[in-house]
């Protein structure tokens, strides 16, 4: 396969060497693309010598093979990151006065950008105005990680790891062809209100002590920027979250998982699709402290009384049953096998119980799905016996959920 391998002129662009080596590795041929201020991070040698092929920033070099055209009509797949804030302005209007620009405009192959910037400049309203262009346009626009930035700046804004971006990169190219045909990427649920639930509950103890779980979220705001991506008018009604939540969205916060339940029960009633991926906690305080429950150096240590949370999952598909709703719904299990059973016998169990057409399963554990980039997940369905396994990043296994869910719809 021919790559093109934009770099914009971030800091973090030495991290887009490992990508390089990530694709030559898997035999595909690599053109990397710099721009100038790309070559003051990362020299115009290291890219050569990685790549195995001669690198320009410039259309007035190589003008004998018409490189500002060429490059961009042999591409089977163009990947640009870091994606800088100027790249993606430039990229949304259109502008060509080097050769990745020119590169860009002639395309017609799918085209993945990877972001990275300071928290500000990803959220001023101008990048998310060029970012909504960008996908409308058909490219795809991946959301940057959260974390440690240049100097002690921290939050959205990261570049996404190697791995990662390599992942979503093959996802584009190995789906069916009418998930990123030239502009046709928001076909799949083009006119659907997708739903989407993610994060974890919090449930208070007292004004600062709360039950919880390891969810971060990643994977349901991966299912609600996939949704988005394909078209869908998407709602996303986030718990607590860990990463950056999606452009291009309509966002309502909660907290518990009452008001999970709330949200989802009232939004549920217009939408085509629901994808409950929330981590809703099982149980809550039976009473809430007003006041900080003190650590005593004598006397009993406190009990706390539990309380089932509702099964916010079964009583959507109960309500769709009631109203008689055109409506498919997805719910996630997050198991772990013991003595009495595997994973996938306890999950089966749940799909039959809660009565949603597929479930997501997650083998979780110690150092599995929460909080990882990666995701390994098995999608049951009421209807069919047969197994389908996805294994990748969590924007890949979001958009093979996605490409399922659009593959239910059409019967």
């Amino acid at each position: 396969m021919r790559i093109v391998l934009g770099v914009g002129g971030g800091i973090a662009a030495f991290k887009v060497a490992s990508l390089l080596r990530l694709f030559t590795e898997q035999g595909h041929q690599v053109n990397v693309v710099p721009t100038e201020a790309a070559l003051h991070f990362v020299g115009q040698a290291t890219w050569e010598a990685l790549s195995g092929h001669p690198v320009s920033t410039s259309v007035f070099e190589h003008v004998e093979q018409v490189n500002h055209v060429r490059l961009g009509q042999e591409a089977d797949l163009v990947v640009v990151a870091p994606a800088t804030a100027n790249i993606l302005a430039r990229s949304a209007h259109g502008l060509a006065d080097d050769l990745l620009g020119n590169t860009l405009l002639v395309a017609t192959c799918p085209v993945l950008f990877a972001p990275a910037m300071h928290t500000e400049m990803w959220r001023h309203p101008a990048t998310q105005a060029n970012v909504a262009t960008l996908r409308a346009h058909g490219a795809h626009v991946l959301d940057p990680d959260v974390g440690r930035l240049t100097g002690k700046d921290s939050g959205p804004g990261r570049l996404p790891e190697p791995q990662a971006i390599f992942a979503a990169a093959m996802a584009l190219v190995s789906a069916p062809d009418e998930a990123h045909d030239g502009g046709s990427a928001g076909v799949l649920l083009a006119g659907k209100r997708v739903l989407v639930s993610a994060g974890g509950t919090q449930e208070p103890l007292d004004p600062v002590r709360f039950l919880g779980n390891r969810s971060s979220g990643k994977q349901g705001i991966a299912l609600a920027a996939a949704a988005r991506d394909a078209g869908a008018a998407v709602t996303l009604v986030a718990a607590h979250v860990e990463v950056a939540l999606p452009a291009g969205v309509d966002v309502v916060r909660v907290g518990t998982a009452e008001e999970l339940r709330e949200v989802m029960t009232r939004e549920a009633a217009s939408a085509d699709v629901v994808l409950m991926a929330a981590a809703v906690a099982d149980f809550r305080p039976a009473e809430r402290s007003g006041t900080k429950i003190k650590k005593r150096a004598e006397g009993a240590d406190p009990v706390i009384e539990l309380v089932r949370n509702p099964d916010i999952l079964a009583e959507l598909v109960r309500l769709r049953a009631e109203e008689g709703r055109e409506q498919l719904i997805l719910g996630f299990a997050a198991e772990t096998g013991d003595d009495s059973g595997s994973v996938l016998e306890y999950a089966r169990q749940k799909l039959e119980r809660k009565g949603c057409d597929l479930l997501v399963v997650n083998h979780v554990g110690e150092s599995k799905v929460f909080g990882q980039d990666v995701n390994s997940v098995e999608i049951l369905s009421r209807t069919d016996r047969e197994m389908q396994h996805v294994e990748g990043s969590k924007n890949l296994v979001a958009e093979a959920i996605v490409h399922r869910v659009a593959a239910e719809l059409r019967g």
